[in-house]
């Protein structure tokens, strides 16, 4: 068990590590996000029943722990509004349109929440550079499935933000 599991770490640990880059462009969160997903994965190596591969399985994991470190983040007080901050490209814009592009982030984010789990799985993925061949084995679809769940769902996403004014989204 002890080789498999050194096997495994060996093999996937760069892919795993680039992967959490990608989620949250901090080398410090990535090692951290790195060192849990393989610590999950050796505690539920049991669980793993062979559906995909090794490394979607394990990204699947570096996922679900990015999205618990947003939550977590969440649940603090202004967190996402320094999280927000931190991504816009231009830090000399009014704080007029900083609060609207952070009030059509919680929007989209609402509107996102709202759809079923497999439409946020897939456009979240998709935004995380997977691509539509990894979220259909991922997602347990077609990669033409795939294509349509994630353009449907921005669709209309997009025509509720403009119906809503939300001219630039």
């Amino acid at each position: 068990m002890q080789k498999l599991l050194t096997e495994l770490f060996t093999r996937y640990h760069d892919d795993v590590y680039r992967y959490c880059y990608s989620l949250c462009r901090s080398a410090a969160k990535s090692e951290e996000l790195t060192s849990d997903v393989f610590f999950e994965a050796v505690c539920c190596i049991h669980r793993f029943r062979g559906e995909s591969s090794v490394k979607t399985w394990l990204f699947s994991i570096a996922r679900h722990k990015w999205y618990s470190h947003l939550r977590r983040i969440r649940a603090l007080p202004d967190a996402d509004a320094d999280a927000l901050s931190e991504l816009l490209p231009d830090s000399a814009r009014s704080p007029e349109a900083v609060l609207c592009d952070r009030a059509a982030a919680a929007r989209i984010e609402a509107l996102l929440a709202a759809e079923s789990k497999r439409a946020q799985n897939i456009v979240r993925m998709r935004i995380s550079g997977y691509s539509f061949r990894e979220i259909a084995e991922c997602e347990k679809i077609s990669e033409s499935s795939a294509r349509v769940v994630d353009f449907r769902t921005r669709k209309k996403i997009r025509e509720i933000l403009e119906s809503e004014g939300y001219t630039d989204a």
